[in-house]
């Protein structure tokens, strides 16, 4: 157990790392949902009060704008990129556990999750928003949505994608239509009846309906908890195909 956590450690410290050293990729976490909130923000705001437009807006930009392209995009990147560096089958000739390795991965992405939090609680609380619910319902919540993302990088990357071309294919295709229907850049309730009910079948759905009432209404399990079982539920899923692909990958790589 002990050496399982410390591989996990120095693979999650590793892709960290990496990240770092790629400046267009920490611009763009970095940026990208910064710019994505001040927009919507102050497009819902209109001529009224910045605070509670910040606060209706930035769960679901941290759901959507964040957490979709880095923890969905960036597992898909990272298999990509191990791949063509030639990286993965030296990985498979180390000791080091898969277990670990995917472990790993989740990890890096969580830490990455809490820093772009970070990031979107920051601004919305510069122009007068702020977080009213339960620190640590929100953060199950986002904990859980980050396995999802993960899980579904890992199936995608480990699938289909082959080279860096093919790592936007999947994201775009399979994961913006997944956004609108989810309420991430306008509330679900405009949909018509017969989208509405697709949209229970949508993930990032249960994220936005869960993040959004905690973060701006300081809502309780009562009001979310169907919501948050429903993305329980879909993060087990998740990360259970993203584990089954990656150790399809692995026994087609050994046998190549």
């Amino acid at each position: 157990m002990v050496r399982h956590f410390q591989e996990t450690e120095t693979i999650a410290h590793r892709v960290l790392l990496e990240m770092l050293r790629s400046r267009r990729s920490l611009v763009f976490w970095v940026g990208f949902p910064a710019l994505m909130l001040l927009l919507f923000g102050l497009i819902y705001a209109g001529r009224g009060e910045l605070g509670p437009s910040f606060d209706r807006t930035a769960p679901g930009i941290l759901i959507g704008a964040a957490l979709f392209f880095s923890c969905l995009g960036g597992p898909v990147a990272v298999i990509v990129g191990e791949r063509e560096r030639g990286t993965l089958r030296r990985l498979l000739t180390s000791p080091l556990r898969p277990g670990a390795y995917f472990s790993g991965i989740v990890a890096a992405h969580i830490a990455i999750a809490l820093g772009q939090a970070v990031i979107v609680f920051a601004i919305a609380a510069l122009f007068g928003g702020r977080y009213r619910g339960s620190v640590a319902l929100g953060g199950l919540i986002l904990l859980l949505s980050v396995c999802s993302y993960v899980g579904m990088g890992f199936y995608f990357g480990a699938r289909f994608s082959k080279r860096t071309e093919d790592v936007n294919g999947p994201v775009a295709a399979f994961g913006v239509p997944l956004l609108v229907l989810g309420g991430t850049f306008f509330p679900a309730e405009l949909l018509p009846p017969f989208l509405l009910k697709v949209a229970y079948f949508d993930p990032i759905y249960h994220m936005n309906a869960a993040l959004k009432p905690v973060w701006a209404q300081g809502a309780g399990w009562s009001e979310v908890g169907l919501h948050v079982l429903c993305l329980l539920l879909f993060a087990a899923l998740a990360l259970a195909l993203g584990t089954r692909a990656y150790g399809l990958m692995l026994t087609r790589e050994r046998a190549s």
